[in-house]
């Protein structure tokens, strides 16, 4: 089934692809400038640091819904072993297996494609097997920091989560603007929080995944018109799901990532966030969310924090 006219219209409108030179891995991440990095810092007012990653454990928020995608398998690999004779220093060392996308995370640009594409228009082929994203992986952006704004979505609407069938409309975003006291900027990091994650901070994995609210399909141009570097938000889907088109699936995936070149986080805790910022009365921070650089990833987890 080919994607529908509606898609390939918002694709054109928000399309990236050659802004910043054709070799160009990283998209919308060039929109962090040295400027925007120092006017982040100066958000720094407490010095408050609020964590905004997950814990990594085996009974996460994946539930096998996503092939391969499994929490994280940790096992000790040597305890209090005396590795190098009798009387020496002991070492204890893990390992551990899992999907990079697993927990709290960022998108790769690579992480999806459609019509054979990738940002910038490279082949979809590039993603192989044994080699992952040679072009636009999770290892290309050597960092990510820069003015966060938490858009709290379900607290401008006055909720505490937004139901399962919410898709969140530029409309909903220009009210949690209005409601932050502050204007998204070129450069910026938004953080949309509709409350989802409760779900699964409550115990319930299975709720907090379907059916979840979400960025609508016309989200894209709103973030593409303020020149918005990266978007995250507390859901496993990131956009709604089931889709608000039917049969139109991952289509914010598709329009984010490979139209625009913006990266996406997913399962991000916004909630100790979204306290914070009500107590301290300002919703924009340094944010620090810097990627693991996995070779050939097309995402990888991520330990946010942000700094009021």
């Amino acid at each position: 089934m080919s994607l529908p006219a509606e898609f390939h219209e918002i694709a054109k409108r928000v399309n990236n692809w050659g802004r910043w030179g054709a070799d160009d891995e990283i998209g919308t991440l060039n929109l962090i400038t040295d400027e925007v990095v120092r006017e982040a810092a100066a958000c720094v007012r407490s010095g408050l640091r609020v964590p905004l990653a997950l814990p990594l454990r085996q009974d996460g928020v994946q539930t096998g819904v996503i092939p391969g995608r499994v929490n994280p398998l940790h096992v000790m690999v040597q305890i209090n072993q005396e590795v190098f004779g009798p009387g020496t220093v002991a070492c204890s060392d893990d390992a551990v297996t899992m999907g990079l996308q697993a927990g709290t995370h960022w998108d790769a640009l690579s992480h999806v494609s459609h019509s054979g594409r990738l940002y910038n228009g490279r082949p979809a082929d590039t993603v192989t097997p044994h080699g992952g994203a040679a072009f636009g992986g999770i290892d290309k952006p050597r960092h990510i920091v820069s003015r966060g704004v938490l858009l709290d979505v379900a607290r401008a609407l006055g909720r505490e989560r937004l139901d399962g069938g919410h898709a969140v409309t530029p409309e909903d975003l220009d009210a949690a603007e209005e409601f932050a006291g502050t204007r998204v900027r070129a450069g910026d990091i938004v953080l949309v929080r509709t409350g989802q994650i409760r779900s699964y901070l409550a115990g319930d994995r299975h709720a907090y995944g379907y059916p979840s609210p979400g960025l609508s399909v016309r989200t894209p141009e709103w973030f593409h018109a303020r020149d918005v570097a990266a978007v995250a938000n507390d859901t496993l889907t990131f956009e709604i799901f089931p889709p608000e088109i039917d049969d139109l699936w991952l289509a914010v995936h598709a329009l984010d990532l490979v139209e625009m070149g913006m990266p996406q986080g997913q399962n991000w805790n916004l909630e100790e966030l979204s306290t914070a910022c009500g107590e301290v009365g300002h919703h924009s921070f340094l944010l620090s969310a810097m990627p693991e650089p996995f070779t050939g990833g097309t995402g990888t987890p991520v330990a946010p924090v942000a700094i009021l």
